[in-house]
């Protein structure tokens, strides 16, 4: 999301070509080889100055896995921006991607968010001609609950291998919707509940964006909460060896759903940072608990 330039229309420039080969390199260095798009992120400038990249890497493209989205249309002038998963507009979003991205196959395609008019027949009809043409390797989604996954595989028959969620030390509906269970809590928690069992009992990729909670723990903190967190983070890096950034993604990590994180970050020196996080996660059970609740800031129910 972090390439590209500016969130508008304006062309991007040499300066962002080299800015995303550094992003890219740095990211290599650290032993990252999936790279993770959005048709909408910078315009379509993300996926096009990342095509740039490739395009002046020979051999790269057969290095790395290239997963990208679609499904949203931002709002343009007096349109508003509104989701669209029709499936003409799933093939044609996927064209134009390919074309920025200057390859001639997307290894995995996630649906971005739910479209409450989509037809699961009209979806899924969309998904397998892009696969029989080549196109797309994998399907996944994104921001979606069980039911919504449940009801797009049935009328699939390759399988769904991914579903990308905001998860993070800081956004914890995800963990909390199933400890909340019975509790006055539970009214304040929207995650849909069995969305975790339903990925890890049939083999799908939970992917944690935003996994770095906007570094919240970081660098700045609004909140007694974030700051009481920042400064136990902090601590367990020092006596870790380890970065800041490390402990984060390592607590996600540590569930037992095998969270792959997201690392939406341009920046070369945090993306370095987070390669650390590669290596088994270095919490003990007692380190994963105290993070969780110094952000919560309340005892558990």
């Amino acid at each position: 999301m972090g390439l590209g330039g500016t969130w508008d229309t304006e062309p991007y420039g040499p300066g962002d070509i080299a800015a995303a080969e550094a992003a890219v390199e740095a990211a290599l260095d650290s032993g990252i080889t999936r790279f993770d798009h959005a048709d909408i992120y910078r315009h379509g400038k993300a996926e096009a100055v990342f095509g740039e990249v490739l395009a002046r890497a020979p051999g790269l493209r057969e290095r790395i896995v290239v997963q990208t989205k679609c499904g949203i249309r931002l709002a343009d002038g007096e349109r508003p921006g509104i989701y669209d998963l029709r499936g003409r507009t799933i093939v044609r979003r996927v064209e134009e991607s390919l074309a920025r991205l200057r390859t001639d196959v997307i290894d995995v395609l996630l649906l971005h968010r739910p479209d409450p008019l989509a037809d699961p027949d009209d979806v899924a009809e969309a998904l397998t001609s892009l696969r029989r043409q080549g196109l797309v390797r994998r399907f996944g989604v994104s921001n979606m609950g069980a039911a919504q996954i449940a009801a797009l595989q049935a009328r699939l028959d390759v399988p769904i291998v991914a579903n990308q969620l905001e998860m993070s030390l800081q956004k914890r509906d995800w963990l909390e919707a199933g400890v909340v269970v019975n509790t006055p809590e539970a009214a304040g928690n929207g995650f849909p509940f069995g969305t975790l069992e339903h990925c890890r009992d049939n083999g799908i990729e939970l992917q944690a964006w935003g996994a770095l909670a906007q570094g919240r723990f970081t660098g700045r903190q609004e909140t007694p909460e974030e700051q009481a967190t920042a400064r136990l983070v902090a601590s367990l890096a020092e006596r870790k060896g380890v970065a800041p950034e490390t402990v984060l993604l390592w607590w996600l990590r540590r569930h037992p759903a095998r969270v792959s994180p997201v690392i939406g970050t341009a920046n070369p020196e945090r993306i370095r940072a987070c390669g650390q996080a590669a290596r088994e996660p270095g919490l003990d059970h007692e380190e994963w608990y105290a993070l969780w609740l110094t952000a919560r800031g309340v005892p558990l129910p």
